[in-house]
């Protein structure tokens, strides 16, 4: 590897401050910062290491799911999507900078990743998304290193040929960043059990950022975005699949943050290593 990708000496993946919000320590850090965190990180060919994006249906998740704990009990870097988290934040008496959603990170360590020649991979959505968004990001940074995409068929996860079949391709483009859009918990959970072991130094899952950044489907206006309102336009723009995400999930995950407030004990512990040890 170019000796110009190294772009700080054994940079750290962990940014200093941390709030916990339940049974996730988020980091408190600037969209700016993260995309240098992960960046320099992946130049250096440490790894591996992995970040999630959790929003309020993660907090409401990570409640119930001792699993999903786990993933994230070993994530390396925790980024607050959800404008939810900054309130939740608040509530406890805490602060986190600002909002760092996963499509604004995606969006800008592409652009990061063209100006110092980092190779990308983006792994799942729907069918046909991965490839748009890509067409999407080299029209707007012509120096991207695209390394590959695919969209690994439904159930991909339960399928032992697929599985292979995705394993093999990302070896081969060798990336520095892997983008897996799957949902959550499915994009954590391959990451964890299957992603940590192809040599990939930043494996990174995004959700639906693929079709956002593709155009399929549209995003909120900056003012929705800038009061947080960016779950009322996801909204009304897909009510049959998200009403329940978004009315019956936000009492649960407010019911959590209760939880936090009258037993504060419940969620004390875990502190996160920086990186995760190749498996």
């Amino acid at each position: 590897m170019s000796a110009q990708l190294c772009l700080a000496p054994n940079p750290t993946l962990t940014p200093p401050e941390s709030v916990r919000i339940c049974h996730a320590r988020v980091h408190s850090t600037t969209l700016h910062q993260a995309v240098e965190l992960i960046s320099n990180y992946a130049a250096t060919l440490q790894g591996p290491a992995y970040v999630v994006t959790p929003n309020a249906q993660h907090l409401v998740l990570l409640e119930r799911d001792e699993h999903f704990r786990e993933i994230y009990s070993h994530a390396s870097l925790v980024l607050p999507d959800g404008f939810s988290l900054l309130l939740a934040a608040r509530l406890v008496g805490k602060r986190l900078k600002e909002r760092v959603t996963g499509v604004d990170v995606f969006k800008a360590l592409c652009g990061r990743a063209a100006e110092i020649g980092l190779r990308i991979f983006l792994l799942g959505g729907q069918p046909g998304s991965a490839d748009l968004a890509a067409r999407k990001l080299k029209a707007a940074y012509p120096r991207l290193i695209v390394a590959g995409t695919y969209c690994p068929a439904w159930g991909f996860e339960n399928d032992r040929e697929e599985l292979d079949v995705v394993v093999r391709m990302v070896r081969r483009a060798n990336p520095h960043l892997l983008f897996v859009g799957l949902g959550a918990p499915k994009q954590e959970d391959w990451i964890y059990t299957h992603g940590l072991k192809l040599g990939v130094p930043v494996c990174m899952g995004i959700g639906g950022s693929f079709e956002m950044v593709g155009g399929m489907i549209p995003r909120a206006p900056l003012w929705m975005q800038g009061l947080g309102l960016e779950w009322l336009f996801r909204l009304a723009v897909e009510p049959r699949r998200l009403w329940k995400r978004y009315l019956i999930g936000g009492m649960q995950f407010m019911a959590v943050i209760f939880k936090q407030l009258l037993w504060p004990d419940s969620y004390a512990g875990n502190e996160w290593p920086a990186h995760v040890e190749q498996q």
